[in-house]
């Protein structure tokens, strides 16, 4: 598909009142000149066409408006047209700077079969205030040059050469310096070419022109990139008429995750990304993404995850004048195997799953976290954060045997860095008897410990393999921490340093 009016499309699109019979026309800096780079058809039934420089439109035409190009605005708006065009066919990859290419296999006969899908998609776009032609072929290479240089909307099937020979050489996507060399020498049109040896234009073009030949007469493959990922699994939901009710739109989402449940049971599977497409009326997508922490296929959870989803975005979702398509999708899917539940109670763990995928819907999956205990002794990496909707499986904390007392073996609160305190002590390697913390004196009332920590070679860059000597504290006032000492005298350190590394309670 081509839009050869984007960039003034989208000027025009963004005035309070489209008017096209005043020529807008696109200027940027080209070979040390400023040329015309777009016309709209009012300033194309002036004369003026892309390329001319702007010092002979200025001639002809002196009051003329002169537009700056904007590459980045143009991609942007290709992007939102191609998000759009994702309502036929799921398998739509950019042709920068100014057309899409669109796999339809499969998908022409949802819309009464490929040329009354072209018309439709051109026809709706028309609405939207673009101007764009389109083909389809059995190669990318033919579809994009009819679109641009022919008047034909479907090419028959194995009638490719046929469509290609009459063309002109530009339609081979080469470059335009080889264009005009071709035509220096008489080659002028497709035809020229390929009835021609290979070996003499490969020696003077280089492999290029060969194979934008091969690939236009469909001789060889060309394959397209998709913009957004293909789903594993999918189910979609057309309207006659636009929904705009959230009633109607969480039954239709519970719907269609009834279908694709079906589809992912058949296959022992469930999904662990499922996204969700809202096409507007106006033209406008929204996508929403959600994750589950095990595969899921259950209608009535998916159903719940977007409705608190929704309830987030709010206005960000707003509907417009209502969606009048809905598209469900599994964009990640994992092995689902059927589980024996219990008669004894529920189970706790798949509670636990769909309360994470809710946090998750709401707040974000980077959001919501787990403690994970690592396999160190050493306090700080001990535990680490990981992602809740990860499958992974929490190890419990290892329990010290030595333990003499029945409060916890770590604090309930561990500093992220532990802070500096003054402490004093009866003998050196003795337990604080008292201690100042952030600018107030505690007494020692209760003391446990010490438990002794060496540090891992590794994890220190300076060079200083401290010992630790933890205390568990109650101070007279009802305080309990987490303190220690770092370094040994006389084998480690003349002076060592206290600090105070959590709380518990």
């Amino acid at each position: 598909m081509w839009l050869p009016r984007l960039s003034t499309d989208r000027i025009e699109r963004g005035l309070a009142t489209r008017d096209n019979k005043t020529p807008h026309i696109i200027a940027a800096p080209s070979e040390s000149a400023l040329r015309l780079t777009a016309v709209n058809n009012a300033a194309t039934a002036l004369g003026l066409k892309p390329g001319m420089p702007l010092a002979d439109a200025r001639a002809m035409f002196p009051s003329i408006e002169v537009m700056e190009a904007d590459a980045e605005a143009d991609l942007r708006v290709l992007e939102a047209v191609s998000d759009w065009i994702d309502r036929y066919t799921p398998l739509a990859g950019l042709d920068t700077p100014d057309g899409l290419l669109l796999d339809v296999t499969g998908c022409a006969h949802l819309f009464g079969g490929e040329a009354a899908m072209a018309r439709d998609l051109i026809e709706r776009l028309a609405r939207q205030g673009f101007h764009a032609r389109a083909t389809v072929a059995d190669s990318v290479g033919c579809a994009w040059a009819v679109a641009r240089y022919g008047d034909v909307t479907v090419i028959p099937r194995g009638e490719t050469v046929a469509a290609m020979l009459p063309l002109p050489v530009a339609a081979l996507r080469v470059e335009p310096k080889t264009a005009a060399a071709l035509a220096r020498m008489g080659l002028k049109c497709v035809a020229d070419i390929a009835g021609q040896p290979r070996a003499p234009f490969a020696a003077r073009f280089g492999d290029g022109l060969l194979r934008r030949l091969d690939q236009a007469l469909g001789c060889a493959g060309e394959p397209i990139t998709p913009r957004l990922p293909l789903p594993s699994a999918m189910a979609e939901r057309r309207f006659p008429d636009p929904i705009a009710r959230e009633d109607d739109v969480l039954g239709t989402i519970e719907q269609l995750a009834h279908e694709l449940g079906r589809v992912l049971e058949r296959r022992g599977e469930g999904a662990r990304v499922i996204a969700l497409a809202l096409f507007r009326a106006d033209g406008a997508v929204h996508r929403l993404e959600i994750g589950t922490g095990a595969p899921l296929r259950e209608a009535s959870r998916v159903k719940r995850l977007f409705e608190d989803r929704l309830a987030v975005l709010g206005d960000a979702a707003d509907p417009g004048f209502g969606f009048d398509m809905i598209r469900l999708s599994a964009l990640v899917t994992e092995r689902c195997d059927p589980v024996q539940t219990g008669l004894a109670g529920s189970d706790q763990s798949e509670e636990l799953a769909h309360l994470i995928d809710r946090l998750g819907a709401r707040f974000g999956l980077r959001r919501v976290t787990r403690p994970v205990a690592q396999d160190t002794h050493i306090p700080e990496y001990a535990v680490a954060a990981m992602p809740a909707h990860a499958a992974v499986r929490a190890v419990p904390a290892p329990i010290c045997a030595g333990q003499d007392s029945l409060s916890p073996v770590r604090p309930i609160k561990l500093f992220e860095r532990p802070e500096p305190i003054d402490a004093i002590a009866e003998v050196p390697d003795g337990p604080p008897v008292r201690f100042r913390w952030r600018h107030v004196m505690h007494q020692v009332r209760r003391v446990e410990g010490p438990e002794r920590i060496a540090m891992e070679w590794w994890r220190d860059d300076r060079g200083n393999k401290l010992t630790r000597d933890y205390f568990r504290v109650e101070s007279g006032i009802g305080a309990r921490v987490w303190l220690y000492r770092e370094g040994l005298f006389g084998s480690e350190t003349p002076r060592p340093r206290w600090y105070l590394h959590g709380l518990f309670a």
